[in-house]
């Protein structure tokens, strides 16, 4: 019997009328690392899918688990402060520097040619965390249209009217979530975005809020030494019948092996159907 590789046509497709899934590196590389990183998902996935990579818009050090093998792709890159050396910055302009990174990177992509619809956040670890976020983000705005009985939600930070996250794929996403909408989000268990992101005092509870009911990918490598705090995302601030678990034996860092890959592919198509997605399987 075939591997199910194989069915994978060798060919690059013209994606421009598929599908936009938003690609959000970690803290302390860049979108074009993260790219390289991710080079069996996106062999995987650029059928069905069209991959758009975002640069966070902080520089920074080099995170060290990239230096031997990335340590020449500067400028490094991050979203948010995990470090005490990180300039400090108030929440309304971090929000805003984010919303404008990611922007530009859609509207560069609609320059391209490209129409299809944006549908998914992908993130590995602090954009795992940014993707979630963005999420819970939209929820909250979602949920305060519908208390004020109101056809059309509110404009986000990204500042794209229209737009709506079907569901996010979080490669080594861990808890807290971060607060991208102050005016909305009120919870005490996210983390302003002024602050650091790691280290967080968290609640003795989650509260309603703060917890995000968008369909979730969670792929956790278990030797990783975040593991807890991505089993903590995934149990306290996720609801349990939105989220679908990969676990696979592998650190900090992106799968790259076919049997490790699929499994979290096949989940991507099944969260993208389930949420009105129509795509093209190739596993």
């Amino acid at each position: 019997m075939p591997a199910a590789t194989s069915k994978i046509p060798e060919t690059v497709p013209d994606s421009r009328r598929l599908p936009r899934l938003l690609c959000l590196h970690g803290g302390g590389v860049n979108a074009g690392i993260f790219k390289a990183q991710s080079r069996s998902l996106i062999r995987h996935l650029q059928h069905s899918f069209r991959l758009v990579w975002a640069d966070g818009p902080f520089f920074c050090d080099p995170h060290s688990d990239i230096i031997g093998v990335y340590g020449d792709y500067a400028p490094f890159r991050r979203w948010l402060r995990w470090l005490p050396e990180h300039a400090e910055i108030d929440a309304e302009s971090c929000i805003e520097e984010i919303g404008y990174a990611i922007r530009t990177a859609m509207e560069d992509d609609d320059r391209e040619g490209a129409t299809g619809e944006w549908v998914g956040l992908v993130g590995f670890s602090q954009g795992a965390k940014l993707s979630a976020s963005l999420l819970l983000e939209q929820q909250a705005r979602e949920d305060k249209a519908r208390r004020e009985g109101k056809h059309a939600i509110s404009v986000g930070p990204i500042g794209v009217p229209g737009l709506n996250w079907r569901f996010g794929l979080l490669l080594a996403g861990r808890a807290p979530l971060s607060n991208l909408n102050p005016e909305v989000q009120t919870s005490q268990a996210l983390v302003s975005a002024a602050d650091i992101s790691e280290g967080f005092q968290f609640c003795k509870e989650v509260d309603e809020e703060a917890v995000l009911r968008k369909p979730t990918i969670h792929v956790h490598g278990m030797a990783d030494a975040g593991l807890h705090l991505h089993r903590r995302l995934l149990n306290e601030y996720c609801e349990e019948w939105s989220t679908t678990l990969i676990e696979w034996d592998g650190a900090h860092r992106i799968a790259i092996k076919s049997k490790d890959v699929e499994p979290v592919v096949a989940a991507v198509y099944d969260v993208a159907e389930q949420a009105g997605v129509a795509v093209t399987r190739t596993v």
